[in-house]
């Protein structure tokens, strides 16, 4: 039987380790895409979505929901303060008429 190889394995240095603060990272620059604070990565158009940016909140603020007590304090923090600083420019767009 062949061994099988990795995918991609000349890519995997250019990839950032993957973990929790590079996960809720990601999440919070979907949020910055959809609402228009930052250029859509694959197109470079800035599209604005405020609808599917408070969909990608609501879903940062169920994942500190369900990890509650298994997270340290940097990754508490940095949730925290992720969800802060996108809620409040969320209600800025919103009240803008986004």
């Amino acid at each position: 039987m062949a061994e099988a190889s990795t995918p991609s394995e000349g890519h995997a240095d250019a990839l950032p380790r993957v973990d929790f603060a590079t996960f809720v990272l990601s999440l919070s620059h979907s949020v910055l895409v959809h609402m228009g604070d930052a250029p859509n990565p694959e197109t470079g158009n800035v599209d604005k979505s405020l609808p599917l940016a408070r969909q990608t909140i609501d879903l940062i603020a169920m994942l500190e929901d369900k990890t509650k007590g298994n997270l340290t304090g940097d990754e508490e923090r940095l949730i925290g303060q992720i969800l802060y600083d996108l809620r409040m420019r969320y209600v800025e767009l919103s009240k803008a008429g986004g």
